[in-house]
């Protein structure tokens, strides 16, 4: 996968100022508050920076955390995951692998399969619905 390298005014000029700070600056939306939270239709989600596939609607459910999560990212080489020690933490941070956005956090508290919940922001994703 090419990888997507932009300077910080390029990414301004392409991005609202909240896709900017919690892309770009490792920021988080309020919880209970992004448009993907309880937003439940078949569809694809994207990266909002580069478009890069990272979620499917069969694996997105209701965690009650107030973020969108999933159990499972649509493909492992779309994602890569860094340890978070911010904030007096020690969390994965997701990252979308093609241009290094930040995405949010995984942690092991998740519904099987996986055990997995992939807890994203939502000004992180465009999502795509599916013809039916």
């Amino acid at each position: 996968m090419e990888k997507i390298i932009k300077t910080d005014e390029e990414w301004k000029k392409d991005l609202t100022p909240e896709e900017y700070h919690i892309t770009r600056e490792k920021g988080t939306e309020r919880a209970f508050t992004g448009k993907y939270d309880l937003f439940f239709e078949d569809g694809k989600y994207k990266c909002t920076c580069c478009g890069n596939e990272l979620f499917l609607s069969d694996t997105k459910f209701n965690s009650h955390c107030g973020w969108p999560s999933f159990y499972a990212p649509a493909s492992k080489e779309n994602i890569e995951t860094h340890t978070d020690r911010s904030f007096g933490m020690i969390r994965t941070e997701v990252i979308c692998s093609k241009c290094g956005a930040h995405l949010g956090h995984v942690f092991e508290d998740g519904p099987n399969p996986t055990g997995l919940r992939y807890c994203i922001n939502s000004a992180s994703l465009k999502f795509e619905g599916t013809d039916k």
